[in-house]
């Protein structure tokens, strides 16, 4: 009797958790669909950082993507996505895109969980959304989309590989997106286009104990995305994912809608010390902490530790960083 009472009192609560999540993910999604309403009626706004809300990214891209895709009109034959570095696909740039647009779409991520989690949250029949799992490396990327079924036009493409996002935007050919977002690593700053080392293995955890070693300059990433036909536009406010829009459709109305464009400072501490402990580096102290660790300059391929660079921060950023006026 007791086990039978112990069975069904797991079996309600179950129920319980499970029922409270999914109307809690309803609500978000409802609020999530008010926001995209509000934020797809700005024809103008100051930066993009006035479109940001967050539903499922990390920081308020979503609403950011809502309101490029609004503006960039997208054809529906090109209204697909690729996303890549999503881990569970709980927290993404791409999920409220599929959930309120209803976008085809592509994951892939390193780790195991990935697929098996989508299938939970019914995502892999609700939608056309496919999932794999896959350790992306520059030689095998176009590899991936292609098998995955997916080519040409696409309307967005998001890269968040904690190390390698550079040298991968730069060997994708298979697909031509609308709009790009990638993250960048703002303790490198924002005066030399410089990357971590290209290595196909890289884990940013193994590399440096302090969690900051990892991935490209916003100056690199512009680099690239001139050499690539796209022009920035902005990047969030907390400073991790820079946005790019390819020139055909940013001449459309990014000089019309978008009165400033700006590339931000990160001020988020997850910086850790050699035991994995968070340290709570902040401001210039996070650039000391990795300035003997290799760069490369993605424009002359020329490699010197990041602490033998001249100050890597504009007079912008070091005001911003440090709350005080640069010399």
């Amino acid at each position: 009797m007791k086990k039978s009472i112990h069975s069904a009192a797991k079996l309600f609560k179950s129920w319980l958790v499970g029922d409270t999540r999914n109307w809690t993910m309803q609500s978000h999604q409802l609020l999530g669909r008010m926001a995209s309403w509000q934020v797809r009626s700005q024809k103008v706004i100051s930066t993009l950082h006035d479109a940001e809300f967050k539903v499922n990214s990390q920081w308020g891209e979503d609403g950011m993507i809502d309101w490029l895709i609004e503006r960039a009109d997208i054809p529906s034959i090109s209204q697909s996505f690729i996303e890549f570095g999503v881990e569970t696909y709980r927290e993404a740039n791409t999920r409220f895109l599929l959930q309120n647009r209803n976008w085809r779409g592509l994951i892939m991520d390193g780790g195991s969980s990935m697929v098996d989690a989508v299938k939970e949250d019914a995502l892999a029949w609700k939608h056309d959304l496919t999932a794999r799992s896959a350790f992306i490396t520059r030689e095998n990327i176009n590899d991936l989309i292609s098998s995955a079924g997916f080519g040409g036009d696409i309307g967005l493409l998001s890269i968040d590989l904690d190390g390698n996002e550079y040298w991968v935007w730069e060997a994708i050919r298979i697909v031509r997106p609308i709009i790009c977002i990638c993250e960048y690593n703002a303790v490198f700053g924002d005066v030399y286009p410089i990357s971590t080392p290209y290595d196909s293995s890289f884990n940013f955890t193994k590399a440096h104990h302090s969690n900051l070693y990892f991935g490209a300059s916003i100056a690199a990433l512009r680099s690239l995305a001139v050499k690539k036909g796209y022009r920035f536009v902005g990047t969030t406010s907390a400073g991790n994912d820079a946005f790019f829009v390819r020139e055909d459709y940013a001449k459309r109305f990014v000089d019309t809608s978008l009165k400033n464009i700006q590339a931000l400072p990160s001020f988020f501490r997850q910086s850790r010390d050699e035991l994995g402990n968070l340290n709570y580096l902040s401001g210039l102290e996070r650039l000391k902490h990795i300035s003997a660790l290799p760069v490369v300059n993605v424009e002359t391929g020329e490699t010197m530790r990041l602490g033998d660079l001249e100050s890597v921060y504009s007079k912008e950023w070091l005001e911003a960083m440090t709350g005080a006026p640069s010399d």
